[in-house]
């Protein structure tokens, strides 16, 4: 390691140029008077915005249609969210359609959708995409496929917009209305200034008033589906006497096993490259595993709009020969299967699917502490636990594991036994008990 003072700086600036802007304030404690209007008016507007779908609803209720009965051959269910990958959807859409409960699932989708059983995609117009804007394109297509197809079941992923929509196309259509918590409480509390996902981060300081008008929505829907149990629990303390179900993303045991032969790479990050994921501290944590293990060796699969800060990130830090940037793949389980340990840093998390795809092959994960991600890793029996953004703890914790090999053949196998509870057929099984439900 390098203690060049000015190179230690060069670190520290591109670390900072991945923080969030309300990040930033809190390191420099000053806030300009322009940042203290911009979120002033962003409160504003959100408040106001939060309106327009609590207003939505309440005539909805008035006018919407009765429901229909559900047939012997099962439901069917239209579905909308914004997917980044065909896993994704794979293990959110894959296990749903394969109960013996639905009969059809429609998904309007901007990206592609891959062929999936009993699944029919939805497109919108391409012309309608250029003229309004492909959410506001999605969305529009949901409503009249809705109207159109009258399906037992409407569903959103994530509450901003999707879940949203879902809760007022189901009153107006007479469906049960099911909203996917994929990024777990971050997405409504204080106003959803936590959530990435959400055009309320602009506020950057929480507000009662729009989560709570966020919760009324929830509130409305028949099925909440979360990932985990911190999210059940939050909703609880908020009252929020929705149908609560814990059901993430069913994992292909076939496709996703643990490989035997050596193993190219020593650690492994999948996921999109984006601040939340928080990939400087990985790359910090591979750093201070560098001055123990030199040839250490890490990929880094996936992709976004930090890949080249990262990319000069990993330059500066003088670890360039042990990161590699894999780039987007469709083929994760390859990668997987030639690590040995996978890292998570996020800042924020439900229960994250590359944490199961990795365990299902075997992998001890060393992961930040956040969200639901507990629910699965168990510290010092198939992985380890961290503080969020603590580099030192994860490299101790590697370095631990890639200097006892009994100690990570014990942590491979009980993350692999540990994982086979998600896989597609467990979490089939529990769509069978919830969709059976709507027939009472």
């Amino acid at each position: 390691m390098n203690n060049n003072p000015s190179h230690d700086a060069s670190i520290q600036f591109n670390a900072a140029a991945l923080e969030t802007p309300r990040e930033q304030d809190n390191v420099s404690g000053a806030i300009s008077l322009r940042r203290r209007l911009r979120r002033f008016l962003w409160h504003v507007l959100a408040r106001q915005f939060m309106l327009l779908p609590v207003v939505a609803l309440a005539i909805a209720r008035l006018v919407g249609w009765r429901r229909r009965p559900i047939p012997h051959e099962g439901c069917e269910i239209l579905l909308t969210g914004r997917f980044d990958s065909d896993n994704w959807i794979l293990a959110h859409l894959g296990p749903l359609a394969a109960s013996k409960e639905c009969s059809r699932l429609w998904m309007v989708s901007t990206n592609p959708v891959p062929e999936v059983p009993k699944v029919i995609a939805i497109y919108p117009p391409k012309w309608l995409i250029k003229v309004i804007g492909a959410t506001q394109a999605r969305l529009l297509t949901f409503l009249l496929a809705a109207i159109r197809k009258r399906p037992h079941v409407v569903g959103g992923f994530n509450i901003m917009f999707n879940g949203i929509a879902a809760v007022i196309v189901g009153r107006l259509t007479g469906a049960r209305s099911m909203y996917f918590c994929v990024g777990g409480p971050p997405e409504i509390c204080d106003g959803g200034v936590h959530s990435v996902e959400s055009l309320f981060m602009k506020m950057e300081t929480a507000d009662a008033v729009v989560e709570s008008r966020l919760l009324k929505i929830v509130a409305e829907s028949d099925t909440v589906i979360t990932m985990g149990t911190k999210a059940v629990s939050f909703f609880c303390e908020k009252g929020i006497d929705s149908d609560l179900h814990i059901v993430p993303g069913g994992i292909n045991p076939i496709r996703f096993q643990p490989a035997n032969g050596d193993k190219k790479y020593d650690l492994i990050l999948t996921g999109r490259l984006v601040n939340i994921k928080r990939i400087d501290v990985f790359l910090k944590a591979v750093q201070y595993v560098a001055k123990k293990f030199p040839d250490v060796r890490a990929i880094i699969v996936g992709d976004g709009k930090l890949r080249n800060e990262l990319h000069s990130l990993s330059a500066d830090m003088r670890i360039e020969r042990n990161v590699s940037f894999a780039g987007y793949q469709d083929n994760v389980e390859s990668w997987l299967q030639k690590s040995k340990i996978f890292v998570l840093t996020s800042d924020s998390e439900g229960l994250s699917l590359s944490v199961i795809e990795a365990m299902m092959s075997g992998l001890p994960a060393v992961v930040s502490n956040v969200g639901d991600l507990g629910d699965l890793v168990k510290d010092v029996i198939n992985g380890y636990l961290v503080p969020r953004r603590s580099p030192e703890f994860l490299a101790s914790h590697i370095i631990e594991l890639l200097s006892d090999s009994k100690k990570m053949t014990a942590f491979s196998n009980a993350a692999h036994q540990s994982a086979i509870s998600y896989t597609t057929e467990a979490i089939t099984k529990k769509w069978d008990e919830i969709l059976q439900k709507y027939r009472y």
